[in-house]
């Protein structure tokens, strides 16, 4: 049987919640990198950064 949505409308509505969050993240963590760069900023920056693009290109 074909469903009416292709995802769940609560889904849809959290991935667009999500993606609203983090790009100011990414920009705060960003700031932040570039002020104090350690190695959890880095690898924190790269995790949220590759969320972002996974939401992005609907991979999610």
């Amino acid at each position: 049987m074909s469903s009416r949505w292709k995802y769940n409308p609560t889904y849809l509505k959290i991935k667009y919640g999500c993606k609203q969050i983090l790009l100011p993240l990414i920009i705060f963590q960003f700031a932040r990198t570039v002020i104090f760069p350690t190695t959890f900023d880095v690898i924190i920056l790269g995790i949220l950064a590759m969320l972002y693009v996974a939401i992005w290109l609907e991979w999610l």
